[in-house]
């Protein structure tokens, strides 16, 4: 007789929020205690999510694996012409965070639970593989946006980079709002000029590559002041309270984002 193959139970941790919520609340509630934790890190990420990935992994009490692309993200884009990743030109994604996964997957069959919570209305990536089979537990238990602050206020907080920008990912990210961008010059002035440096442009026509669609960075330093107006315009409406409140009370960014840890 055949030995059954063994299930895998798999929980992506992107950095940010929600997954964090979801592999403390898996843990809370005891389903899975042979859940494999793991991390895609691209080697692009910012310093505040390596120290909420460690604060994690201690709560958790388990080891969180760190995989990614066996080559940095400078090659990638060496062999793609140098042609910055863009909401349209995805490829970071494919080849420092989707291939990794399916590496570390390989043939076997995989639940990969998804932190997309009960008052989303977005599905992740789903995976074409056949042996990967997606699980929702907020759905299921109907857990919501404030579920998730209250599971991470009784435990390990969150990450410090929401001081200032709304998302997990890559320092580089081009889902970055322009004062996002700003507030990485204020907080880590030597990744801004690292992902200045990445852009490309021909002095002779101004054609090339850019983080922001139409605006080098340079320029996003120029149009600081205006960009800084417009932003506190729209928020003019939440004096008084603190980043935590506005984390906690503010809807979700226009976009998706990356949703590779949402497998």
């Amino acid at each position: 007789m055949s030995k059954e193959k063994t299930v895998r139970h798999v929980c992506g941790i992107s950095g940010g929020k929600d997954s964090a919520a979801l592999a403390i609340y898996l843990k809370q509630q005891g389903r899975v205690p042979e859940m494999e934790y793991y991390f895609s890190d691209t080697g692009c990420e910012l310093p505040e999510t390596y120290d909420f990935i460690d604060r994690l992994e201690a709560y958790l009490g388990k080891k969180i694996d760190r995989i990614g692309s066996e080559a940095p993200f400078e090659h990638h884009l060496f062999m793609v012409g140098g042609m910055l990743p863009s909401p349209k030109q995805r490829w970071c994604t494919v080849k420092m965070k989707l291939e990794p996964f399916e590496k570390f997957v390989g043939t076997d069959e995989v639940m990969s639970y998804v932190a997309i919570r009960a008052d989303e209305h977005r599905e992740g990536y789903i995976s074409t593989k056949p042996n990967i089979h997606p699980v929702f537990p907020f759905i299921h238990d109907e857990i919501t946006r404030k579920d998730v602050f209250r599971i991470l206020d009784e435990t390990i907080g969150v990450p410090e980079y929401y001081k200032w920008r709304s998302r997990s990912g890559c320092y580089f990210c081009f889902f970055q709002r322009q004062e996002e961008w700003l507030g990485l010059y204020d907080n880590h002035p030597d990744l801004f000029n690292k992902a200045m440096e990445l852009e490309k442009f021909n002095p002779n026509t101004g054609e090339g590559y850019s983080w922001i669609e139409g605006m080098s960075l340079s320029q996003l330093l120029e149009r600081r002041k205006e960009i800084v107006d417009l932003a506190t315009k729209r928020r003019k409406d939440e004096d008084g309270r603190s980043w935590q409140e506005i984390l906690l009370e503010e809807g979700e960014p226009d976009d998706q984002g990356c949703l590779v840890c949402s497998l």
